[in-house]
């Protein structure tokens, strides 16, 4: 159980059998009557968002999560397959389990999968990973002075904007959390 004292951002907690993350909350202390705390939840299974109160002092249920380290072996015709790193285990998880986390998916990625009851509902990628451009027109001649960017679609589908310098098969660090480009790597 976890008390509504302990509430902060990136805490799990099950509601009706169902596990959540807190992404937002307020402890509320009004003039009259009993505090109380305004949260946001997400849903770990579906995705969707819940706002609910919480007297103050009310205690709620932890889920039963689990975290595991996998590594990114290939992608089949439909699911993506992984390797457990403790037991060598290889894992097919279905393609709603991975979301937008497929264009980050490289061959030996070492990913984090969230269990619930055994099965994997979430997965967290590296904050920074590796991707080498497929694709990208040639940048003209002064074209790097005026700060601007161009398309480029990655070698796993995702396209990003990048600076006019960066060509078909160079190998750059991309930041997954937004999406964008850092830095060409060598």
């Amino acid at each position: 159980m976890i008390s509504t004292a302990e509430f902060k951002k990136g805490v799990f907690l099950e509601l009706d059998k169902t596990p959540y993350q807190i992404t937002y909350f307020q402890h509320v202390k009004p003039g009259k009557g009993n505090a109380f705390v305004r949260t946001k939840l997400k849903n770990l299974i579906n995705g969707s968002v819940l706002e609910r109160t919480f007297k103050s002092g009310e205690k709620v249920e932890v889920p039963d999560l689990e975290h595991k380290q996998m590594q990114f072996l290939y992608k089949d015709r439909e699911d993506f397959q992984f390797m457990d790193m403790e037991t060598f285990e290889q894992l097919s998880i279905d393609p709603g389990v991975i979301d937008e986390n497929k264009f980050y998916l490289t061959e030996n990625l070492e990913v984090e999968v969230l269990y619930f009851n055994g099965k994997p509902i979430a997965l967290a990628v590296p904050n920074f990973v590796e991707l080498v451009v497929e694709y990208t027109e040639p940048g003209g001649k002064g074209d790097t002075a005026s700060g601007g960017g161009k398309p480029a679609q990655m070698s796993t589908g995702l396209t990003v904007s990048v600076p006019f310098h960066v060509s078909n098969g160079d190998r750059l660090k991309i930041d997954t959390r937004t999406a964008e480009y850092v830095e060409k790597l060598k």
